[in-house]
C-alpha cells in the first residue's frame, strides 16, 4: 500500500454468519438445479443423448470424491481461499496461484454464463420475441450482474438470507413442474417411454469425454461453502464441508428427475434443442399453461441470481486482501470483478447468438473446475497419506476417493483440450496460461491486491 493510504486493513472475515442450513442453501445455489436446467441440460442431451441421466450419474462420482475432499480439508485448515491456500500449503505457491488463478478464470468467464440467461429469461416475462436479441439480452444481463454486486457489498448475512428465500422458491418451483411432468407423462403423455437403458454406457463414439464436461459444469459451485467456512458458524462440526457435500444430492436428483421428463416428454432433437430454458418447455408441455411457464421463468431468474452471487462471493473470498470495516466483506475485489463482468458482457454482445455464448462457455469454465478441483483432491490425499496408521476408513475415504476422483478430472481436462473449438482454447486454455503474467514468486495474488490498495 502507499504511504499515507487510509485503507483499514484486515485480514479476517465476519464470523458466525451462517447456520449449516444456510451452508447447504449455499451450496446447492453454487450449483445453481434450475439454472443448470434450464440452460445446460438441453446440451448435455444433444451431447449424451439417451444415456445423459448415465452421465449424470457416473460424473457424479469423481464429483462426491472432490466435494469429500473439501470435507476433509476443511477441518484440517479451514479458509477462505479454500483450494488456492490448501493446494499452496501443501504443494507451493506456484501449484497454489494457479489453482486459485483457475477458479477466478472460471468465475469470470461464468459472469457471462450466468447473466445471459438472466436477460433471457427477465425478457421472456414480458416479450418472448425479443429473446434472442443478443445485445438486449446481455443490456438486461449487465443490469442484474449490477444489482447482484450491491447486494454482495452490502454484507454476507444480508445475501444469505436472500439465498434461502430464492432457493427454497426455486426447488419448490423445480419440484411441482417436475411432478406435473411425470403425471402427465404416466397419464399416456409420454412420446418416450421410460427405459432403464438410459442409464447404460451405450454412448455414441467420441460423446464421453464431452459429456462428462457438460457434467462438470453442471455440478460445479457446491464450493462455495468452503470458501465461506470462515464465516460459518462452528455449532455444527464442519458445517461448510458438510454443507458443501450434502447440496450434492439435492442437485443429481433436480437433474436426474427433468432429464427424465426430457426424454420421456420430446424427441432427443426436440429436447436438446430447448438450451433457452428447458423448465418453461417441461411445464407448457405438461399442462401447466401461461402459469407454469411464468413459474419456470421465474425458477430461471432466482437460480441464476443465487449462482451469480455464490459465483462473486468464490471470487472475492479467494481474492481478498482489504475488508471494508463496515460490511465486513472484501468490498474492493467486488468493484474489481464488477468491473470485470460488466467488460466480460459488453464483449460477449457480439457473439452470433446466445446458444454459441453459453456452449463455448461451458466448455471453457469446465477444463478449470477439472484443474482446480483436481489439485484439491490430490492436496487431500496427501494430508491423508498415513491416515491408514490409525483408520482404513479415513484413509480410503479421505486418500484413496479423493486421489481418484482428482485423477479422473485432471485426465478428463487433458483429454478434452483436443476436443475444443478456437474460441474454447482462448478463453479456456488461454485465460488459465495468461496467470503467468501475474504470478509473483511471492505469494498470489500479490500485484492485484497491490492496484486495489493504492488510493
Amino acid at each position: 500500500m502507499k504511504k499515507g493510504a487510509k485503507t483499514i486493513m484486515s485480514t479476517t472475515l465476519k464470523s458466525n454468519s451462517l447456520t449449516f442450513f444456510e451452508s447447504i442453501i449455499m451450496g446447492i445455489a453454487g450449483s445453481a438445479p434450475g439454472f443448470s436446467i434450464a440452460v445446460a441440460i438441453a446440451g448435455l442431451l444433444a451431447t449424451a443423448g439417451a444415456v445423459s441421466p448415465n452421465a449424470l450419474l457416473v460424473f457424479a462420482v469423481p464429483m462426491l470424491g472432490i466435494a469429500v475432499a473439501y470435507k476433509g480439508l476443511n477441518v484440517k485448515m479451514t479458509n477462505a481461499g479454500a483450494a488456492y491456500e490448501w493446494t499452496k500449503s501443501v504443494f507451493g505457491g506456484f501449484f497454489g496461484y494457479f489453482s486459485g488463478w483457475a477458479l477466478l478464470i472460471a468465475a469470470m468467464v461464468f459472469m457471462v454464463t450466468g447473466s445471459v440467461p438472466l436477460g433471457t429469461a427477465t425478457i421472456d416475462l414480458f416479450d418472448p420475441s425479443l429473446a434472442s436479441n443478443v445485445v438486449l439480452t446481455t443490456f438486461i444481463g449487465a443490469l442484474w450482474f449490477v444489482a447482484i454486486g450491491a447486494v454482495l457489498i452490502a454484507g454476507i448475512e444480508l445475501t444469505s438470507k436472500i439465498q434461502v428465500v430464492m432457493s427454497s422458491i426455486e426447488l419448490l418451483i423445480l419440484f411441482g413442474i417436475s411432478i406435473a411432468a411425470f403425471l402427465h407423462t404416466s397419464a399416456s403423455g409420454a412420446v418416450t417411454h421410460f427405459s432403464w437403458s438410459w442409464f447404460g454406457f451405450n454412448y455414441a463414439p467420441g460423446t464421453f469425454a464431452a459429456s462428462s464436461l457438460v457434467v462438470v459444469f453442471l455440478y460445479w459451485g457446491w464450493d462455495v461453502t468452503c470458501n465461506l467456512a470462515e464465516e460459518t458458524k462452528i455449532d455444527t462440526p464442519n458445517a461448510a464441508g458438510q454443507g458443501g457435500f450434502l447440496s450434492i444430492f439435492v442437485t443429481i436428483a433436480s437433474f436426474v428427475a427433468f432429464t427424465l421428463a426430457a426424454l420421456m416428454m420430446f424427441t432427443l432433437a426436440k429436447s436438446s434443442s430447448y438450451s433457452d430454458n428447458l423448465i418453461y418447455h417441461v411445464a407448457v408441455a405438461a399442462g401447466l399453461g401461461k402459469a407454469g411457464g411464468y413459474a419456470a421463468s421465474l425458477a430461471l431468474i432466482l437460480s441464476s441470481v443465487a449462482t451469480l452471487e455464490t459465483t462473486m462471493l468464490q471470487f472475492s473470498r479467494t481474492l481478498f486482501a482489504l475488508v471494508h470495516a463496515k460490511t465486513v466483506t472484501p468490498v474492493r475485489t467486488m468493484y474489481l470483478l464488477m468491473a470485470i463482468g460488466l467488460v466480460m458482457i459488453f464483449v460477449s454482445s457480439f457473439m452470433p447468438s446466445i446458444a454459441t455464448i453459453l456452449g463455448d462457455s461451458v466448455s471453457a469454465i469446465a477444463v478449470q473446475v477439472c484443474y482446480y478441483y483436481g489439485l484439491a483432491g490430490l492436496v487431500c490425499a496427501w494430508v491423508y497419506r498415513d491416515s491408514y496408521k490409525t483408520s482404513l476408513w479415513t484413509f480410503i475415504h479421505y486418500a484413496v476417493y479423493p486421489f481418484l476422483s482428482a485423477l479422473a478430472l485432471i485426465i478428463l481436462g487433458l483429454y478434452a483440450l483436443s476436443t475444443f473449438n478456437m474460441t474454447v482454447k482462448i478463453v479456456g486454455i488461454g485465460g488459465l496460461l495468461i496467470g503467468i503474467i501475474f504470478y509473483r514468486p511471492s505469494g498470489y495474488g500479490t500485484l492485484v491486491a497491490d492496484i486495489m490498495a493504492e488510493e
